[in-house]
């Protein structure tokens, strides 16, 4: 399981990298969530990443750490499908409104953490 969080958290990174390049970019990738379709498709991706997490955080670099994040991702992806397509719309132009940098700022963020997660998920190195 660690592999896929590994890959989920490189897309995590992914994202934030095109966001602090192009906050219109990331945007408009964005907005193809803002359907019911979309917005089950992001829960699901959020549980996939959150469950990864959980499951390989006993074997890894930082498991305690993992296991926080990895709970949070998966409530958030939980209550995702509550949110509405409407509540998520609001919200895109909301983020938008605040101008590039603070686009970049939460990409960057967004890229931190993934880099972290995919470093963090990899085993502990065997000591001796």
């Amino acid at each position: 399981m660690a592999w896929l969080a590994i890959a989920l958290s490189f897309v995590v990174a992914l994202v934030g990298a095109i966001g602090l390049v192009s906050p219109q970019t990331i945007l408009e990738l964005f907005r193809h969530f803002d359907s019911l379709f979309g917005l089950y498709t992001a829960a699901a991706l959020r549980i996939a990443l959150g469950g990864a997490l959980l499951v390989a955080a006993p074997t890894s670099r930082a498991p305690r750490a993992l296991q926080a994040i990895g709970f949070v991702i998966l409530v958030a992806g939980l209550i995702t499908p509550f949110f509405g397509v409407d509540r998520l719309r609001a919200f895109l132009d909301w983020w938008s409104a605040q101008g590039p940098n603070f686009m970049r700022a939460w990409s960057g963020v967004a890229l931190a953490l993934g880099v972290y997660l995919a470093y963090a998920v990899r085993p502990r190195p065997e000591s001796g």
